[in-house]
């Protein structure tokens, strides 16, 4: 029997609330961990000095900027995971992931580029978000017959995939031709960059409105998602504007994506294994998959950054780093669970 909607809903509601917590907890968590640890016992008071706009305490003062790290790795995490959801729909592939199209190598050599020129930080990020909005732009261009609905677009998706590959490649030997050339003193910064890192990241206010907006978008749209995935050739004919919800996809996938890439760099392996891994867990119904990967994938990096800048304490490590040494090993076992 297949579950009524009252059910689905007692079931998300669940879920997404079991993650919120998680995800609270998380971010306390990060708070609470350091070089210098901040005892349980104090933190309803620190938590208070932060309410009211005052941090006096030395507990204070260190979950503040613990918190604002943590909120900026949870809206990354969230992000990114969010965009991989809608990547593998666009594509109607499990293994696709919000790099596949090119858009964070666009974003490396804006972001390169600007260190390159000695720019100040917020260059940097306006040159990495620029130039993951010309390479969307130039892939569209490229690529915008086979994001259109109806049966002879559903061969598009390969070609859509091939020509983001081969964009994706020429920014790969923009980057390599970058970091040959550029001065020593240079060369740890971008490589950082490159890798993904929170250190220097900023608390800001885009971000979150971006992932707001993507959001809104994703579940507004979870009905006619699911429908694509298992009737794809009829869709159009059940009443799915397919054209429409494919460019939606596309410019939602690629704006979440920019937005990370230009917050952390190339932090990757989140927005692949965090969807598979809800979609193992609690199913591949857009409407619990949807908000279940953007918390689930929020939390995670927010407990991989704290463990990049714990574990070797007092040095840390770049938050790419630990995504990717527990994101391999996740994803060969999802992936043999997935040939089984």
């Amino acid at each position: 029997m297949h579950p009524t909607s009252a059910n689905l809903r007692n079931r998300a509601g669940i879920v997404v609330a079991g993650l919120l917590l998680a995800s609270i907890g998380s971010v306390l968590f990060a708070g609470m961990t350091g070089s210098v640890s901040i005892p349980l016992a104090d933190m309803p008071g620190a938590i208070d000095e932060l309410l009211h706009r005052r941090a006096d305490s030395l507990a204070a003062t260190l979950l503040d900027l613990r918190a604002s790290r943590a909120l900026t790795a949870f809206v990354t995490g969230a992000a990114l995971s969010l965009a991989g959801v809608m990547m593998q729909a666009l594509l109607r592939n499990p293994l696709a992931d919000p790099y596949v199209l090119g858009i964070s190598s666009g974003s490396a050599v804006g972001a390169l580029a600007a260190i390159m020129a000695a720019s100040a930080a917020w260059v940097v990020d306006a040159a990495a978000f620029a130039g993951a909005v010309v390479i969307s732009m130039l892939l569209y261009l490229l690529a915008r017959r086979d994001l259109r609905g109806g049966s002879a677009a559903e061969g598009g998706t390969a070609l859509l995939l091939l020509t983001g590959v081969i964009l994706s490649s020429a920014g790969s030997a923009l980057i390599s031709l970058m970091l040959a050339i550029a001065a020593d003193n240079q060369v740890r910064g971008m490589v950082f960059w490159l890798i993904g890192d929170l250190s220097g990241a900023p608390l800001r206010l885009l971000p979150w409105l971006v992932l707001g907006a993507g959001l809104l978008f994703a579940l507004r749209s979870a009905r006619s998602l699911n429908v694509l995935a298992l009737h794809a050739e009829a869709a159009q004919t059940l009443g799915i504007r397919v054209g429409a919800l494919r460019k939606g996809l596309f410019f939602c996938s690629g704006l979440l994506t920019a937005s990370a890439v230009t917050t952390a760099g190339s932090v990757g392996f989140v927005g692949l294994i965090v969807p598979h891994a809800c979609r193992f867990a609690f199913g591949p119904d857009h409407r619990v998959l949807i908000p279940a990967a953007t918390l689930a994938g929020g939390a995670y990096l927010v407990l991989a950054d704290t463990l990049a800048r714990t574990i070797i304490a007092p040095q840390q490590l770049p938050v790419g780093v630990i995504t990717a040494l527990i994101g391999t090993p996740v994803f060969l076992y999802q992936l043999h669970r997935l040939r089984k």
